[in-house]
């Protein structure tokens, strides 16, 4: 039995030595180098993104689809049969469904490049992927990696009356409650009133009923609404 299991252990960490996918030190090297560049990528994505349509989880797939592609390439390497089998394996699956989130289709990706190495016998590949690619998506849950807190409130009111005046004491409301405002829409609906939206980034998001409060007793703010959320999102 002792016999059995050391010639598995073996199989394992070096059934690669003599493949095209290389050592298990080359096989961790593309990895990790794969993984900084697709850090690079969505820090430069995060810091350059400006619209409000913005995902969290998109920004993750980034992180995570360099080192399951890396890994995939290594297993085709050298080998026109594993790439006709990877080009096979993609036209048979798939999806009753589409998925609409990039999170799930990495998971589906890399559900297929472990198959791969270890039908093509890369065991030494297979584990060290999963491992890696694993503490990579624990990393990005543990982290929050792709969060952004510009602004976690909208605010919505509608002003009536001397507008000047309204203007005046809504920013000074939203400067003693908000780190940072941003008016996000303006609508007109007569000479006296006017719609406007705003995203806050709160000074303390636990007392956002005093926000709303102090808006409900000022003079010519009418329906108020806030809405909190824990992060820029998809819209």
């Amino acid at each position: 039995m002792t016999h059995w299991v050391n010639n598995w252990f073996d199989l394992v960490l070096h059934s690669d030595m003599g493949g095209s996918a290389g050592s298990p030190e080359t096989i961790a090297f593309i990895l990790l180098l794969s993984f900084v560049v697709g850090h690079l990528i969505a820090w430069v994505y995060m810091w350059t993104h400006q619209v409000l349509s913005y995902s969290q989880t998109f920004v993750a797939s980034i992180v995570v689809l360099p080192p399951i592609v890396a890994m995939m390439m290594s297993l085709m390497s050298g080998s026109i049969v594993v790439a006709f089998g990877l080009l096979a394996v993609f036209a048979v699956v798939r999806f009753r469904n589409v998925l609409k989130d990039t999170r799930d289709t990495s998971f589906v990706l890399w559900a297929i490049v472990e198959g791969m190495s270890v039908g093509t016998m890369r065991y030494t590949s297979a584990v060290i992927g999963v491992l890696f690619i694993g503490l990579v998506l624990l990393y990005l849950r543990t982290t929050s990696f792709g969060s952004r807190h510009r602004f976690d409130a909208v605010l919505t009111l509608q002003l009536t009356g001397d507008l000047a005046n309204g203007v005046a004491m809504l920013k000074e409301i939203l400067i003693r409650h908000a780190a940072r405002s941003q008016i996000a829409s303006e609508r007109r609906l007569t000479d006296e009133g006017v719609d406007l939206s705003y995203r806050l980034l709160m000074r303390d998001p636990s007392r956002s009923d005093e926000l709303q409060w102090d808006l409900g007793q000022a003079e010519g703010i009418q329906h108020v609404s806030l809405h909190m959320r824990d992060d820029e999102s998809e819209v």
